[in-house]
């Protein structure tokens, strides 16, 4: 054999020994790696809380760096702190009050369609007509759930929050006078004594507006009774023209106070105080 030869030789089995020894090498590593993927997996399996709290680390680690490339905080579970439904959703007679509101009163008809549903729900409850607890926060609030008159009624349906205070327990406390639904709840329970008090709807809505020991509401339950018979119309699939919406209770004459506002003006007022504050 030539020297060329040897040579050649020579590197054809130097080609071969270093093939054998890397698949070798190869065949070994991808056996270790598949028995620490099988230990792993038997470890996860015997231990949930390992497995759990490799999800999480993972988890957060994924939503750091979509965070870093979105350049805000991302909360896939924000939408469920909404007060919003799909009004299509409604049966007929609320899909068409929820939508006549929103129209009337430049309110979005998803949060509407939650609160119509709910007032239908309570109302029927409470034995009180879903589309007068309606025609109440459109007076009250125009459904702004974060109203505050200048006597301190609050929310949807202004309730003097102060006052009543205990109502609003059953819901983690005070501040939920400005969650729309725990206000409209709230609300209605005081609606519903003031009219028991009262004896009569209209002799409620002076209570529940602050008026019952004064010749003059403001106006307050001519406006709220003239809302319920139009949603009751509508309720019952007719066509009502859209009107401008009537002024806030809480921007009505002094006499027109929402929900137990405390006054110490004259006997009479402070004889309404006292009423009021032992609903």
């Amino acid at each position: 054999m030539t020297a060329s030869g040897k040579i050649v030789s020579g590197v054809r089995t130097f080609a071969a020994d270093v093939t054998e020894g890397f698949l070798e090498i190869t065949h070994n590593s991808f056996a270790l790696i598949g028995l620490a993927v099988a230990f792993v997996i038997i470890a996860l399996t015997a231990r949930p809380d390992l497995r759990q709290a490799g999800e999480e680390q993972l988890m957060g680690w994924l939503q750091a760096r979509q965070v870093e490339m979105v350049g805000m905080p991302i909360e896939p579970e924000a939408s469920e702190r909404a007060t919003a439904a799909n009004p299509k959703d409604l049966p007929k007679e609320q899909a068409a009050v929820a939508f006549w509101l929103s129209k009337k009163y430049r309110v979005a008809p998803e949060p509407l369609s939650v609160l119509v549903a709910e007032a239908y729900e309570i109302g029927t409850r409470a034995k009180i007509d879903p589309t007068l607890i309606l025609a109440i926060m459109a007076i009250e609030s125009s459904f702004n759930p974060f109203a505050e008159s200048a006597v301190g009624a609050q929310g949807l349906m202004q309730v003097m929050t102060r006052v009543h205070t205990d109502k609003y327990q059953n819901f983690g406390g005070h501040f939920a006078a400005f969650d729309p639904v725990s206000n409209l709840r709230v609300g209605v329970k005081v609606l519903q004594e003031c009219i028991a008090r009262a004896g009569s709807l209209e002799g409620g809505l002076r209570y529940y507006v602050g008026a019952a020991n004064m010749a003059d509401d403001g106006g307050y339950a001519a406006k709220v009774m003239a809302e319920h018979f139009r949603l009751r119309q509508i309720a019952g699939g007719r066509a009502i023209p859209i009107s401008p919406p009537p002024s806030l209770s809480t921007q009505a004459p002094v006499q027109s106070i929402p929900a137990a506002a405390p006054r110490a003006v004259t006997p009479a007022a402070a004889d309404k105080v006292a009423l009021l504050s032992g609903l």
